[in-house]
């Protein structure tokens, strides 16, 4: 299945570059592994090396790279908890900027761990309320 038909609605509300990101590695990954869970762990691994979540969509980072320990080891061998889309290899300053923008309470208190906890969190309501939950 192409990856435009498939494509979570996180990524729709994203800059056109995410989408094609994510569209090409999927379709790459399809061929490769063929279609599921495989695939979309690649695509989301290609988009989450150059954007992070904030809110219900994607934003481009101030720098390419992994965003989190599973993206920098890496492989199916190395399975390792992820920060859900939230670039966790920021610094504290750009985390505290991205919880101001969603809005995290007692995020001046928090230390970076907490920090990128905060966001993933906001990320998921946030996410859901897009999509028409509560």
């Amino acid at each position: 299945m192409p990856g435009r038909e498939v494509m979570p609605s996180t990524l729709k509300r994203s800059p056109a570059k995410a989408q094609r990101t994510w569209e090409k590695t999927h379709d790459s990954a399809v061929e490769t592994y063929g279609e599921g869970e495989r695939a979309h762990r690649a695509a989301f691994a290609a988009v989450k090396h150059e954007f992070e979540k904030v809110g219900d969509h994607w934003e481009p980072k101030g720098r390419k790279g992994p965003s989190d320990k599973q993206a920098a080891g890496g492989g199916p061998a190395r399975r390792a908890p992820t920060a859900g889309g939230v670039d966790a290899n920021a610094t504290k300053d750009h985390l505290m900027e991205v919880a101001k923008k969603l809005d995290v309470r007692g995020r001046s208190r928090m230390t970076k761990p907490e920090l990128v906890k905060a966001i993933e969190k906001a990320n998921v309501t946030a996410t859901r309320k897009a999509r028409g939950g509560r």
